[in-house]
This record gives structure tokens, C-alpha cells and sequence, in this order.
């Protein structure tokens, strides 16, 4: 375990990862429930250090966003025991690399990425050995299905979700969400667990909701939040360039 009295990054990052999960257990607890969501600290933009220094203070899921950042990251870690997970805007043409280090994708919104990472995963499983992938099904909370901030309409979640459960090397897990800009929290996430409910009444497996970020995680879990996606607040803002 790294000392974070000698690392002062190190005990900030304590000092800020001690908050966030004070917040989520007031309000798990404010939701009146027993199990509490699993924390995915997002790490884009901020240097592979520090993810071990994050593994050293017991985080064992990292969230990226770019699959040439995430790459470069997880091969520079190999030896750090972490779970990566994909969660941003991906391209058909990255599954092949993304399969190679995530354990979940939680941006999945067309079927053509549900085929290509199917083939990637087909031919990864065969080298490797490795476990099939998470795959979250990324549903947009807007009136514009997504022109915004990415998602499939949810009139498309069983389409996408009956591809993935037929596919070999995918795991159907549930839905991932993003509030929509300027929009009232709740709503958004309780939207999102009317849809969540739908799924899982015909996939019972695919319950898994990731909704949440440093904003307004306490929404997220009061409407069932199973995993949460947190950067700033844990991270504080993004390093500056050059």
C-alpha cells in the first residue's frame, strides 16, 4: 500500500475519494437502501500514476473515455489490479483494441458496435482466454434521442438488448445514462428506471443501471443507480496540457 504522507497527490486523492464515498453512503442510506452502488472513478485526462495511486487507496474500477488513452494506460498498469471500463463515444473500427483491456463497455448504442465488438470478442476469447464483456446499453434521456450527449432511443433498447444477448463473448448487464444538460436530475433517472424495469422484465439478468456523476449522484442512486461514474470531484479538474 503506497503511504500517501509522502505523496501529497497521493493524500489528496484520499482525502477527495473519502468525500465522494461519505456522499454516497448518506445517500444510500437516504434511499432506504442496503446496497450500495459500486464507484467507477473516471480517469480521462489524468495521468496512469495516477490510477495506481487510486489502486494504493483500494479503488478497484477506472472509467476512460478514449479508447487511445485507455489503451496506453492499461498496457503502462498491467501489473495494477484494476477493472477497466469503456464509457465513452466509441467506434466500431476500436472494438478490437477495446477488448483487450475493458471488462465492460457502457456506451453501447447501435447495433453495428454490438457486431463488431461480438467479432472482436470471438477472436480475443480464442488468444486469451478472457471473460466475456459487460456490455451496458447506453439509452439518451433527451427528447432528441441523443443529438446531445450520445444513447440510443429507448424505443431501441430491446433491439439492441436481444442483439447482445444472442451474440457469443457478451454479457447483456442493463443500461447506462446520462442526465440531460439543464434537465431536472430525478426525472431524468427515474425515466431511466421506468426503462431499466422494462428490460429486466424480459432480460431478469440485465438490472445493472450506471447513472450518476459528481453532480448528482445522490438523484442517481434515490432512483436505483447501480454503479456511478465520478471524476472531478475525486480528481479535481483536468491537468493542463503541455
Amino acid at each position: 500500500m503506497t503511504s500517501s504522507g509522502n505523496d501529497p497527490r497521493t493524500a489528496e486523492l484520499a482525502e477527495r475519494l473519502a468525500a465522494v464515498t461519505l456522499r454516497i453512503e448518506a445517500a444510500t442510506v437516504a434511499a432506504q437502501r442496503t446496497d450500495a452502488p459500486r464507484l467507477i472513478v473516471v480517469t480521462k485526462f489524468h495521468p496512469a500514476a495516477d490510477v495506481r495511486r487510486l489502486a494504493s487507496l483500494g479503488v478497484v474500477d477506472v472509467g476512460e473515455n478514449r479508447d487511445q488513452e485507455a489503451a496506453a494506460k492499461s498496457g503502462e498498469l498491467a501489473g495494477v489490479d484494476v477493472r477497466w471500463h469503456f464509457i465513452g463515444q466509441l467506434q466500431s473500427n476500436k472494438a478490437k483494441s477495446v477488448v483487450k483491456y475493458a471488462s465492460s463497455v457502457q456506451s453501447i448504442d447501435r447495433v453495428q458496435l454490438v457486431d463488431a465488438l461480438a467479432k472482436a470478442m470471438a477472436r480475443e476469447q480464442d488468444g486469451t482466454g478472457r471473460a466475456d464483456l459487460d456490455c451496458f446499453i447506453q439509452v439518451s434521456l433527451e427528447d432528441d434521442a441523443g443529438a446531445h450527449r450520445g444513447g440510443a432511443s429507448p424505443a431501441d433498447v430491446e433491439v439492441l438488448a436481444e442483439r447482445i444477448q444472442s451474440a457469443g463473448g457478451l454479457q447483456l448487464s442493463g443500461l447506462m445514462a446520462v442526465a440531460p444538460l439543464g434537465a431536472d436530475p430525478e426525472a431524468a433517472f427515474e425515466k431511466l428506471a421506468g426503462i431499466s424495469a422494462t428490460l429486466s422484465s424480459v432480460h431478469p439478468a440485465a438490472t445493472a443501471i450506471s447513472a450518476g456523476m459528481s453532480q448528482d449522484l445522490e438523484a442517481a442512486i434515490k432512483f436505483g443507480a447501480t454503479h456511478l461514474r465520478i471524476g472531478s470531484d475525486i480528481l479535481g479538474s483536468r491537468p493542463a496540457v503541455g
